[in-house]
């Protein structure tokens, strides 16, 4: 009787051993389903944070560094092109090209005797000349349009001499807008202007009577094909940077804006990071001008900064050492200022002042008398500022 229990109660243990066993591997895998290890959890963590928002402040300050960047690019590229919808440069000389409504004068040679025709470019740009007719002249230049009669005349006439100059310039404008000059004389002030051939951005603003005392030629804004771009005219006129001048194409339109607070200002020129004009509202002292500035360029000379008061009228010259000021703490040397001034710092050691601020002239009568350099360029008396386009 008690084999046969003790046969029982080791079936029973077999029988359960055997049913665990069974279980045993369903058992794992719904722990491994239900309850991911401290490594799976661990790499989820690290996953999902993988998906956290990335910060947008520094997402548009870098896409906005980016524009800008491509958009100095764009600015260096459109002050160098040597072709566009106005001109074309042959032998490095830049040629207006013709387009319809531009009136032409041409001339047809008979021995000696000059018969003069005066003709406007029909809108399909084409024009009719003696034994010729229409004759396409759009998109070509004098040159070209003297060459293409005379191989047509030869048909006709033995050993033609024809003559041709553009008289009108209707077919291409440029607009200018903002603080501009009216003047008393001659055509002024904003508005549409005819392009007349390899044409800067400051020689519109010139011959359409130079930028107001209110202007901010800091940040005049040229805009084409959809895009703005900021140009500084200060560091094309003062530094030399010519890829602010940009030269303009058929339809750009030039805005020069005010200044934010044109009652009191000083003009801070030459070797500095930011050229331009600087309003202030109580007191402005030389430091503080060029610090407005963006501070010195690496060629600057601190030992001879100019002051320029009371141009023309009553000029009076001062001469700063800011080396003596930032480095034996000599105040006497950061002069305090006055609306109007005109602060120069200078590239090289200066000798005599009164030769050099002689040679400043033509820059401080474009700041302060535009209507001068008016009347200069379009009598052809030749534009002293250097715009890039001679």
């Amino acid at each position: 009787m008690f084999s046969i229990k003790r046969l029982k109660n080791r079936e029973r243990r077999v029988l359960k051993k055997t049913i665990f066993l069974i279980f045993l591997p369903c058992l794992l895998i719904y722990w491994g389903c239900a309850a991911p290890t401290k490594k799976a959890t661990d790499f989820r963590l690290q996953d999902n944070s993988l998906n956290k928002p990335v910060n947008t402040i520094e997402t548009k300050s870098i896409e906005a560094e980016k524009d800008a960047m491509e958009k100095e690019r764009e600015l260096l590229r459109m002050s160098k092109v040597t072709k566009n919808s106005v001109f074309t440069e042959e032998f490095e000389m830049p040629e207006y090209i013709i387009g319809p409504g531009d009136v032409l004068d041409i001339s047809l040679w008979e021995g000696t005797e000059e018969k003069k025709h005066t003709m406007t470019v029909r809108s399909d740009g084409t024009i009719s000349i003696s034994f010729l007719d229409d004759v396409k002249v759009s998109g070509l230049t004098e040159r070209q349009v003297k060459k293409t009669i005379i191989e047509g005349l030869t048909n006709f006439v033995k050993n033609p001499r024809v003559d041709v100059l553009v008289k009108g310039f209707n077919s291409k404008k440029a607009s200018l807008f903002g603080e501009v000059n009216i003047l008393q004389t001659g055509v002024s002030g904003p508005g549409n202007y005819p392009l007349k051939g390899k044409t800067t951005v400051l020689d519109l603003l010139v011959s359409a009577g130079g930028a107001t005392s209110n202007a901010d030629l800091r940040r005049a804004r040229l805009m084409r094909g959809g895009k703005t771009y900021t140009l500084n005219l200060y560091k094309t006129m003062f530094q030399g940077d010519m890829s602010q001048n940009i030269i303009l194409d058929v339809g750009d339109l030039v805005i020069i804006p005010e200044s934010p607070t044109a009652r009191d200002k000083v003009f801070v020129l030459g070797e500095v990071r930011d050229p331009g004009a600087y309003s202030f509202k109580h007191e402005i002292d030389l430091v503080t001008a060029i610090s407005l500035a963006g501070g010195y360029s690496y060629d600057a000379k601190e030992k001879n900064i100019l002051v320029i008061r009371g141009y023309p009228a009553k000029t009076n010259v001062l001469v700063a050492n800011l080396k003596d000021f930032l480095r034996q703490g000599d105040f006497s040397q950061n002069i305090p200022l006055q609306s109007g001034d005109v602060v120069y710092v200078p590239r090289s050691v200066i000798g005599d002042i009164n030769y050099y601020v002689s040679r400043l002239t033509p820059m401080l009568d474009f700041t302060f008398y535009p209507s001068r350099y008016r009347d200069a360029y379009t009598t052809g008396g030749g534009l002293r500022i250097n715009t890039g386009t001679r």
